[in-house]
């Protein structure tokens, strides 16, 4: 990857359509779980998401896998996607973005509060 690749996310872009090309192969029911997967997996994106393109080859590599199997996308993934994300993303408890936003919000807060009172 080169620099200007880098600064403008193109090899980002180019990525991301492998895997939607990837993902239109799956049958329905994977296909809409590669859907639910993507929305929850966005909140554990770092500012470019660069951080979740292996995760999102990993998952998508494993649906690949089940649907080529013949399993069902229940057996694979269960009841809770959300939960299933999140230990993909690091395990139950990694902070997402509105995690580290609120953390920031509190901290201003609180020095501008300290700089009133004090």
């Amino acid at each position: 990857m080169n620099y200007w690749q880098t600064i403008t996310g193109s090899d980002l872009t180019r990525e991301w359509k492998g895997f939607e090309a990837r993902a239109e192969a799956l049958p329905d029911d994977h296909r809409a779980a590669w859907e639910e997967i993507k929305v929850h997996l966005t909140p554990y994106s770092g500012f470019t998401g660069r951080n979740l393109m292996p995760i999102a080859d990993g998952a998508l590599a494993l649906l690949e896998e089940t649907a080529a199997d013949g399993q069902s996308i229940h057996d694979v993934l269960g009841d809770d996607v959300a939960g299933f994300c999140a230990a993909l993303a690091g395990g139950e408890g990694t902070r997402s973005y509105r995690d580290r936003w609120r953390e920031q919000l509190n901290r201003n807060v609180a020095r501008k509060l300290a700089r009133l009172g004090g």
